[in-house]
């Protein structure tokens, strides 16, 4: 789906070429997508494929070297703040932009799937609202309470410029995402301060 029309459509799906950068990771995914489709054809089980957009939220891995962007940020930031608000280096121009969706939403979009017999094989999951890199940083810097400089390296890649999910057909058949990204990011830090010393063992570990 790199450089797909956007948002992103459920009936996109191999109408082009894979990331680069990702294409094996895709071909795992997009495997297990069909898997459940041939099922569902051949057996008439009722299986859904949930294609989920970037999540985040309680549990997350906020491990600096293999977390994804917005736990990355949480304790980049955090620990910036503990470092007398020293400055936050972040990839990129800032300027891609990414949507998320909390774990929250995507438990319960689970649940729906199960509990209700859905029409069609593929659903996406998302909130079907994007953000800036740039913009979430500063919103994550506020949450944290950082108050150092956020420098942008842009010497290191910015990745695919959009990712955004077409949630409507989700959304027809009644799930929606209820967390706006400011309250998810609130939730999210409340339970990293909570957690901390368990996240810092396992990091030692």
């Amino acid at each position: 789906m790199y450089l797909a029309p956007q948002p992103l459509k459920e009936e996109y799906l191999l109408t082009g070429d894979l990331e680069p950068t990702n294409e094996w990771y895709a071909i795992a995914k997009i495997s297990g997508v069909k898997l459940c489709e041939a099922i569902r054809k051949q057996f008439g089980k009722d299986f859904v494929s949930l294609m989920p957009t970037n999540l985040y939220g309680p549990f997350d891995n906020f491990d600096l070297q293999t977390s994804h962007v917005l736990p990355a940020m949480i304790r980049k930031f955090h620990e910036a703040k503990n470092n007398n608000n020293s400055s936050v280096t972040l990839w990129g121009s800032g300027i891609p932009m990414r949507e998320f969706l909390h774990v929250d939403d995507m438990a319960k979009a689970v649940v729906f799937a199960v509990e209700n017999e859905l029409s069609e094989h593929l659903y996406n999951l998302g909130t079907g609202t994007d953000v800036a890199i740039k913009e979430l940083a500063e919103t994550i810097q506020k949450v944290v309470g950082h108050t150092g400089d956020i420098i942008w390296d842009s010497s290191k890649p910015d990745g695919t410029p959009r990712k955004l999910l077409d949630v409507s057909k989700m959304n027809k058949v009644g799930w929606k995402a209820e967390y706006d990204l400011l309250n998810g990011i609130e939730s999210t830090y409340k339970w990293f301060i909570s957690n901390i010393e368990e996240i810092k063992e396992v990091k030692l570990n």
